[in-house]
């Protein structure tokens, strides 16, 4: 992949959303939230790929992959009016129709599309596919966490807002904010399991969730950034003070440091 084709792919994304955007403010409100999340996902690609000491042409697909990763969101809530894939489509297929219709990607190799399709494909699974080969796999990896570290960002945002009890949010509530949690997501946590959106009965059950990203981390690079940035310790501080949530973050903290020293070592 050339220079000026990923500039194409630049210049593509911002059209392709701006043309989303109305005089309809709570719509205009989420658009922005995915076109800010896709702009600082390329950045944290910029981040990885640089930590990874990846060639030139595997840091520009990679950065095509951050910028598309989430291109299906948009069409997804103007239809919708919600980001939920549960409710709704799985925007990582329609982001690819997307990609397709417009043929955005014709102009570059064919292994290089499939690298971009697949990752964009996989970014939002619960698990990798086993069958991945090489550059796929690696591909994939890099988007997973180049994801969650801005997402872990927006989370942990979007956690001091309500908490300051601003008049105005970006993402709706999608479970109740109840003062109780899940004592099974508790112990997924503890045992390095991953939670199913679909089993969250509260919000501590969503932070739960969360918190259990660390263990889809995969590269040590990516947990010296969640360290840096406090997120998890942002996450913590929010959920009831419990016996449970003590064992959950001393867990959780204990994990992230044990990754990070058996790498530097």
């Amino acid at each position: 992949m050339e220079q000026k084709q990923l500039e194409k792919f630049r210049a593509w994304f911002d059209d392709y959303v701006a043309g989303f955007y109305s005089d309809n403010e709570f719509v205009n409100d989420h658009l922005k939230l995915k076109e800010e999340h896709s702009r600082r996902v390329c950045q944290e690609m910029q981040y990885l790929v640089g930590e990874l000491g990846l060639a030139e042409n595997q840091r520009r697909i990679a950065e095509a992959i951050a910028l598309f990763h989430d291109i299906g969101r948009f069409k997804q809530f103007v239809k919708y009016r919600t980001f939920s894939d549960v409710h709704t489509v799985n925007h990582s297929v329609l982001g690819l129709e997307v990609l397709r219709e417009a043929k955005v990607l014709e102009q570059i190799e064919t292994r290089e599309k499939e690298l971009v399709e697949k990752s964009i494909e996989c970014h939002g699974l619960k698990e990798l596919p086993s069958d991945l080969d090489g550059q796929c796999l690696l591909f994939a990896k890099l988007i997973r966490d180049a994801d969650k570290l801005d997402v872990f960002y927006v989370a942990t945002e979007y956690y001091k807002h309500y908490k300051n009890k601003q008049e105005k949010y970006l993402l709706g509530l999608e479970v109740p904010d109840e003062p109780g949690y899940s004592p099974e997501h508790v112990q997924a946590v503890l045992h390095g399991r991953q939670i199913n959106y679909s089993e969250l009965r509260t919000l501590n059950d969503m932070k739960l969730l969360q918190l259990g990203w660390v263990y889809d981390v995969n590269f040590t690079a990516t947990l010296k950034r969640i360290k840096q940035r406090r997120f998890l310790e942002s996450l913590i501080e929010i959920l009831p003070k419990t016996e449970d949530m003590q064992l959950v973050k001393e867990s959780i903290l204990s994990y992230v440091d044990f990754r990070i020293e058996r790498e530097y070592k």
